[in-house]
This record gives structure tokens, C-alpha cells and sequence, in this order.
């Protein structure tokens, strides 16, 4: 028996086109001689519809696209989707065969935690599901009921053969390799072989990076799905077991997270029907990483980077970025600030009189960029990229309407000592970046000689105390107990907590850790607890 497992990248609320890209899925796996193909979890909407899941019409549409699948012979058919039954709703996936409806498996375990927010909207199932199919007997469960021992034991209990697990798992670092441990101990509690299947494609902060695959009985790796394309996997049972098939290597730790950034912002700004992805280029090295993010994800032809210097901008800066736009060859211009900075400065004279040059000043040139931009948006369409770290969101080294002014924060989860990884990476694969914008030192170049050191602690000090504060949950004392300095992490937790109100306004950005600023990031803007 043949077991094709559907890995795809679907449109949240697409269900016409979901259920088509299915469709197709079945011809070509019954093509290539499979007797059931398997979607990941929530296929039939993609994941997550959020509070689309409270519309009375969203049910009407899902019982289309379901009645559409099931006319479909000669194929069985497990298929991801909400239900609802009576007044309440379910993560569920249902058994379709030769226009019969098998069985509904609904959801044991719903998760609460980082970005997932399965309570709101869902009602815990209480029921195994097995079906029989060519004499072997397939037991579902999905996503989180994979990480406890349960749902899969009570599938082995009710005489499953194999489990067959349908899952929505969004990439973070080093996922992968965990999610093949926690199914090696479903698969030595239970003694049965598991399927994994995982969605693929961007939605909004999240990028589920596919990597589907098949364990046997002895928790050996079978089958291996590429990362983040779609693929389908086809798994043969003999003998009570999963059978080697085909295995794809999948991408090393940087090349996974620069790929996850290139598939955010090419499925966000795809999705979303933008024709292309506008961004202010600096001669920085975050400016730089995300005119590089653009055009993989793009294509040079749908990219447009304007440089916009002052007179603090060093040549250097202006030099790096043409040399940065003619080995990418995408659109360029260049729009000099400082004329329209002082004409806000003689206007505001009156007003500042007396008082001392400050950040007001720094913030209006980069309010003035911000501005440019979203005038160059609105006129041609292309969505602005924020070109803003981690590193900077936590400490609040970013300006309101000002470099934060965009629709997509390509850096917003990847921490500044990573740029620079993610840069040498890069041009490990093709030289894009030109080296000096790697070596020279951070600066916003806002003032004469500025420098990012001048105001923060040094980014491998910052980013280790962010880590440590923002993604383990450690307090202040626990990360002075590890050795840092008490002035470094209390400066930075500080800054952390009084710009949360910034952070609150940012542009969404793809989540590549397991605690990004964004639905896994939910504290009050109002808060005196340090």
C-alpha cells in the first residue's frame, strides 16, 4: 500500500484554491499509485484563519470545498480542515472515499502558547480515529497531539497499523531536528511507524518550512520531504512498516533561516498581491541583508532601493550602495534629505527656540526617509521593507514613522550578531554584499562620527542578554548570575520594557525563533514589572 503525503503551500481563506491545489495533489498521486494522500493540518483554509473561524459563512464555504473532494474516486482522502458541530468547533480532519465520508478525527490537544492560540477558537476532541485501508489500518492525529503520549496511544490501542500525523508547524531555529526527536518517542511508545506531513509557505509572521517525513517502527529516518517547496512524499508499507524511500538533504542552520526570510517576504508581498518591494538602502549592513532577502525572494526586476543620504552620510556609504544595486541589478535612485530636513528646522525654529539639539533632530531625518518611502509606495504600489533587527526592536534603537515606517519587517526576529552571520553566508553562495558594508562599524549615521557602540552595549553582550530575557524567560538577576555585567542587562531591560509601545506599532515580520516579537510576544505597554 502507497501513501503519498501532500505537502503544499496554501492561501489562508482560499478554499476554492486550496481545494484544487488538492485535487491536483490526488491525480498525481494516484498517477504514481497511491491508494490515500494525506494533507497537513487546516489544508483546506491554511493555518491559521484566526477569527475568520467565527464566521458562519466560512463553514458554508469549507463544506463546499469538502463536498468538491469528496466526488473524487478512486483515492482515499485525509483532509485538514475546521469543523463545527452544533455550537462548537473542532481542528479536525476527515476520511474521504469514493464519495464516502469514513470519519472525523477532531484535534485532542490544542495549543496555547507562543503563536498559537487554538483555545479561542477550539474544542478539545475526545476520540481516536483508525480506518482501514488495503488491510492496513491508518490512526490520525495532528500537530500538537504528536507532542504528548496519548492521542497516539490511543490510536495504538484502537489496533492502529501506522500513525499519520497532519501538522501546521511553523520553522523556528533547529526545528526540525525536534520535531524527529519527539515523534521517535511517539514511535517507541507506541512500536508503530508515523508520517509526518507539514504545511509549507509564508502566512504573515509565520513560514511553515514543510520537511515532511517518515519514521519505522525502529524510529530510523525513511522518508525525508525537501524543505519549504512542495513535494509529494510517497511512502510504500510492507510488512507492517514504513519502507526507505526518497530522503532530501535539508539546509544547514543559516541556509534555513535566510531561506525561511526569503519565503516570508516572497509569500507575504505574493500573497498579498503587491507587484514588488520598495526599501531605503543605507550602506548598512541590515539595509543591505534585506536588499539581498528581496531580490531571492523577488527577483531583482521587482525591487526598487532608493538611497537617501544627508550630510552625515559617509561617501563610503553612498559608494557601497551603488556598487551593492549593480551586482543586483535592481532599480535605484538617489534622494538627497538634507534640503527638505532644514526646511523642517527653519519651520520649527520658533518652536525650538532655546532648547538643545537632540534625538529630535536624528528622528527627523530618518522620519523624513520614512516619508519618501511610503510616498514612493503609494505611488507605484510596491510594498515598503523595513530593514530594522532584533537587536534594535528590543532596545528601541529605531524610530517611530521613521525607519519602522514600511508594511514588512524582514530583520524583525533576527538578532544583529546573526546579520552579520547571515550576511557572510550569503555571500558564501554569491558575492551580493560588498565587504566593507560587513567590516565597517554600525552606525545609523544620524550624526557626525555616530556609531551603534556609542549607545548600546557591544552586540554579541546585547544579543546574549536578549536571548537570555526575551526567548529563555530569564530574569534580570538569573542573566547577571550567568556573568553579565549589571549595568548591561540592567540597561537593557530596561530599554526593553519602555519601548514595548514601539514594538506594538512595528510592521509584522517573519518569526525564525521560538519567541519573536510578534503573536508569541504579548506584554502590556503599561508596566512597571522589571
Amino acid at each position: 500500500m502507497r501513501i503519498a503525503l501532500a505537502q503544499f503551500n496554501p492561501v489562508v481563506g482560499d478554499i476554492p484554491g486550496n481545494t484544487r491545489k488538492i485535487l491536483d495533489l490526488a491525480h498525481a498521486a494516484m498517477a504514481q499509485g497511491a491508494s490515500v494522500l494525506v494533507t497537513p493540518e487546516l489544508a483546506l483554509t491554511g493555518y491559521s484563519p484566526e477569527d475568520l473561524l467565527l464566521r458562519e459563512h466560512f463553514y458554508r464555504a469549507i463544506s463546499a470545498g469538502l463536498d468538491e473532494l469528496e466526488q473524487l474516486d478512486g483515492i482515499t482522502l485525509v483532509i485538514g480542515h475546521p469543523a463545527r458541530l452544533g455550537g462548537e468547533r473542532f481542528n479536525a480532519a476527515t476520511v474521504l472515499r469514493d464519495g464516502n465520508r469514513l470519519g472525523q478525527y477532531h484535534k485532542m490537544l490544542l495549543p496555547n502558547n507562543e503563536v498559537f492560540d487554538e483555545c479561542r477558537y477550539f474544542t478539545p476532541g475526545a476520540t481516536p480515529l483508525v480506518f482501514q485501508q488495503d488491510g492496513v489500518n491508518i490512526g490520525i492525529i495532528i500537530c500538537e497531539d504528536g507532542w504528548a503520549i496519548e492521542p497516539a496511544a490511543e490510536a495504538a490501542d484502537a489496533d492502529a497499523d501506522i500513525i499519520v500525523s497532519l501538522n501546521a508547524s511553523p520553522f523556528h531555529r533547529n526545528k526540525v531536528a525536534t520535531r524527529h526527536e519527539m515523534m521517535r518517542y511517539r514511535v517507541q511508545e507506541t512500536g508503530l511507524p508515523l508520517a509526518y506531513v507539514n504545511l509549507c509557505g509564508g502566512q504573515d509572521e509565520l513560514v511553515f518550512d514543510g520537511a515532511s517525513f517518515a519514521l519505522n517502527k525502529a524510529g530510523e529516518l525513511v522518508a525525508q520531504a525537501a524543505a519549504y517547496d512542495d513535494e509529494l512524499l510517497l511512502l510504500d508499507i510492507a510488512d507492517g512498516d514504513i519502507q526507505p524511500g526518497s530522503q532530501t538533504a535539508q539546509p544547514e542552520e543559516l541556509a534555513a533561516v535566510y531561506r525561511t526570510l526569503v519565503v516570508g517576504v516572497r509569500d507575504y508581498i505574493g500573497k498579498n498581491g503587491f507587484p514588488g518591494a520598495l526599501l531605503g538602502l543605507s550602506g548598512g549592513i541590515d539595509s543591505a541583508l534585506t536588499l539581498a532577502i528581496a531580490v531571492d525572494a523577488l527577483g531583482a526586476d521587482k525591487v526598487h532601493a532608493v538611497m537617501m543620504p544627508s550630510r552625515y552620510t559617509a561617501d563610503i556609504s553612498v559608494d557601497d550602495s551603488r556598487d551593492m544595486v549593480q551586482r543586483l541589478g535592481v532599480q535605484y535612485d538617489e534622494i538627497e534629505i538634507w534640503p527638505m530636513y532644514e526646511s523642517f528646522i527653519n519651520a520649527l525654529a520658533p518652536s525650538f527656540a532655546g532648547l538643545a539639539e537632540d534625538t529630535t533632530e536624528e528622528n527627523l531625518q530618518a522620519r523624513i526617509r520614512g516619508t519618501l518611502l511610503m510616498a514612493l509606495s503609494n505611488k507605484g504600489g510596491k510594498l515598503v521593507l523595513t530593514t530594522g533587527n532584533k537587536s534594535e526592536m528590543t532596545t528601541g534603537y529605531c524610530t517611530l514613522y521613521g525607519d519602522m515606517a514600511g508594511g514588512f519587517a524582514v530583520l524583525k526576529d533576527v538578532a544583529k550578531t546573526l546579520v552579520f552571520a547571515l550576511c557572510r553566508w550569503r555571500n558564501s553562495i554569491g558575492d551580493v554584499i560588498p565587504e566593507r558594508i560587513i567590516t565597517r562599524p554600525p552606525s545609523a549615521e544620524l550624526r557626525p562620527d555616530q556609531k551603534d557602540q556609542d549607545s548600546l552595549p557591544p552586540y554579541e553582550v546585547l544579543d546574549a542578554i536578549m536571548m537570555r530575557y526575551v526567548e529563555h524567560n530569564l530574569s534580570a538577576a538569573e542573566i547577571i548570575a550567568d556573568g553579565f555585567a549589571e549595568a548591561d542587562v540592567t540597561r537593557v531591560v530596561r530599554l526593553l520594557k519602555i519601548n514595548e509601545y514601539k514594538r506594538r506599532q512595528a510592521p509584522v515580520g517573519p518569526r525564525i525563533t521560538h519567541r519573536g516579537f510578534g503573536k508569541d510576544w504579548r506584554y502590556p505597554i503599561t508596566n512597571r514589572f522589571s
